[in-house]
């Protein structure tokens, strides 16, 4: 650990010193890593540390490398920053409280409670219904917190997928009738009356758990307006299989309406009917991304490619 990152903890824990470090994860593309660093004399018994390593000479798995994609990070390390120092604090969701962050010409420090001591210590690779649920149950909270929030220092559209910041991945697309349509399924999306702020990447792998299945959400690099639907959708297709997903459409918009309505406070039915008809459009518009991104990726299925069409015969 360098010397600016130990003081780092250091001061905003008030410990006396840093007795561990533990690699969580290296961040996507090379572009640092996140650490859970155990400490004495604090609150905290261990603290977790994003370090990002503001760096051009990153490797991006699928071959992606490019300014475009090396701006596009460098924008999402500064949104998730800001994001954990404005906006936080008034999410009804669980989320890792943030202690402190801070920049240097280098790197970008986030630090975060560490959700494993906070009760949040089990990671998920599949999920029973009532696991599921309380996923989307985080999302709608989450949702119902920033409606009509304006996404001020974040994403203008939230979603690390959508159009303006991916243009390589159009210009490959191969599926001439979606890539035609691309243009008029984003704007549907972002010219929806209702807009909150989405997380942005809500896959799976973003969700910590309790052993009773409670849920606290991590990992706000594409947080920005939009239809609280791209969340839904890309969260079912990140942990269900094409059958699921087909079979469970209509009960995972239940249950999700359900939570909002709960946290709204009353049945907010306008933005139910808008919302419930933009869902399949926002799986189209993350099926557009994947196409042009990944061809060969599992998550292409017949399901997908079904109401993608659906989806473009209707605009």
């Amino acid at each position: 650990m360098n010397i600016e990152l130990q003081n780092f903890i250091l001061k905003n824990t008030r410990a006396s010193e840093v007795t561990s470090t533990e690699t969580i994860q290296s961040l996507w593309s090379g572009y640092g890593e996140m650490l859970r660093v155990g400490i004495n004399d604090a609150e905290e018994e261990s603290v977790v540390v994003k370090d990002i390593q503001l760096s051009t000479k990153n490797n991006h798995p699928r071959g992606w490398n490019s300014d475009i994609g090396h701006q596009r990070k460098l924008i999402s390390y500064q949104v998730e920053s800001y994001w954990y120092k404005n906006y936080a604090s008034q999410s009804k969701s669980r989320i890792p409280k943030c202690l402190a962050v801070e920049y240097s010409t280098s790197h970008i420090y986030i630090l975060l409670e560490d959700l494993n001591t906070a009760g949040f210590p089990v990671r998920k690779h599949s999920l029973n219904w009532n696991e599921f649920s309380n996923c989307l149950k985080w999302l709608a909270e989450f949702h119902v917190s920033f409606l009509g929030v304006e996404p001020e220092g974040l994403w203008n559209t939230g979603t690390y997928w959508h159009l303006d910041t991916r243009p390589q991945e159009l210009e490959v697309l191969e599926d001439l009738e979606l890539k035609k349509a691309a243009e008029a399924i984003d704007t549907t999306l972002n010219n929806c009356e209702y807009k909150t702020l989405v997380h942005g990447d809500a896959k799976l792998a973003n969700f910590c758990f309790s052993e009773l299945g409670e849920v606290a959400g991590v990992d706000f690099q594409y947080v920005g307006g939009g239809c609280g639907m791209k969340d839904v959708a890309y969260f079912a297709g990140s942990c269900l299989s094409e059958n699921e997903c087909e079979r469970l459409e209509e009960k995972i918009l239940d249950t999700y309406f359900q939570y909002f309505n709960s946290g709204f406070g009353e049945v907010h039915s306008e933005l139910e009917q808008e919302w419930r008809s933009l869902y399949r459009v926002a799986w189209a518009d993350f099926h557009r991304f994947l196409k042009g991104w990944s061809p060969g990726h599992w998550k292409i299925n017949s399901y997908s490619e079904r109401i993608t069409k659906e989806v473009i015969e209707s605009l």
